[in-house]
């Protein structure tokens, strides 16, 4: 593990303290790690405060959701963890990523203005119905309760090309920004806004979600909610995604018209619901 300049992130603390909040800093830039997660709770468990944020460059261990690799080329993602020490239920895990997801969501809004930016339940954020960033929470627990929270970050940035296996799903902040033949040399600085721009949403979605549940940011969440009259389908059931509830479920209606709840899980999207 080394430390690096990072030079379009040398300056990432000063972006961070003008936007306000204590989420963010201190932060510390990594060429390379096997994992900011497993950094920051190695770091948690150390005595790191709550807001300290990881930045990798490279992770050789980088992982998604039921264990998937997350792989982005050196200097066109963002890849990093944010510490939350916020203790909670274990039961209001899930929000945290609801809420880091539309704090995600919020940050690469403001430079994508063409097309919609959404939350896909659990935890991704989507453009045009490509993954642009996910997200991984995890739990430090003690006596039956998160002591603390680990919110880890991808999100694709400069990158143009992607692996064949995922190159039909994927996409990145420069292919959707307006004008996108334009090069990566051309936004110096956009890495470190978009990072600036989430820690800060995170310290004020995700905290309050800790304390208060979606309650506040719930309008939001369903606003920008990518499944709503989609159908979709869990392995074992399917149904017309119908939103999420207050608790964070995703409300599926089934084909008699009942609606049930899912709590967690891989969605599968089929075609678009006709009805209503």
């Amino acid at each position: 593990m080394r430390r690096t300049a990072m030079h379009d992130l040398h300056d990432i603390e000063a972006e961070i303290r003008s936007r306000g909040g204590d989420v963010g800093l201190p932060c510390t830039l990594l060429e390379s790690v096997d994992s900011t997660n497993d950094e920051a709770k190695r770091s948690a468990r150390s005595g790191a405060p709550h807001g300290s944020l990881w930045v990798a460059e490279t992770q050789t261990n980088g992982r998604g959701r039921q264990g998937r690799a997350w792989v982005s080329p050196r200097g066109e993602g963002l890849t990093f963890s944010v510490l939350l020490r916020a203790p909670m239920p274990l039961e209001r895990l899930p929000l945290i990523s609801l809420a880091a997801g539309l704090a995600v969501r919020d940050a690469i809004a403001r430079v994508v203005i063409d097309e919609p930016v959404l939350v896909k339940w659990p935890n991704d954020v989507v453009v045009g119905g490509k993954k642009i960033a996910g997200i991984l929470a995890e739990s430090i627990v003690c006596g039956g309760r998160a002591e603390a929270v680990v919110v880890g970050v991808g999100i694709n940035v400069h990158t143009r090309q992607f692996p064949a296996e995922i190159a039909d799903r994927a996409t990145s902040v420069a292919l959707c920004q307006k004008g996108a033949t334009v090069s990566s040399s051309a936004a110096p600085n956009l890495r470190a806004a978009i990072l600036a721009d989430t820690v800060h949403e995170i310290g004020r979605n995700a905290v309050y979600v800790v304390a208060r549940g979606l309650g506040l940011i719930h309008a939001r969440l369903v606003a920008a909610d990518a499944l709503r009259g989609a159908f979709v389908s869990n392995g074992s059931a399917g149904g017309v995604a119908a939103g999420i509830d207050l608790d964070g479920r995703l409300i599926v209606r089934d084909n008699e018209g009942n609606s049930v709840f899912w709590n967690a899980g891989e969605v599968h999207l089929g075609a678009k619901h006709n009805g209503s």
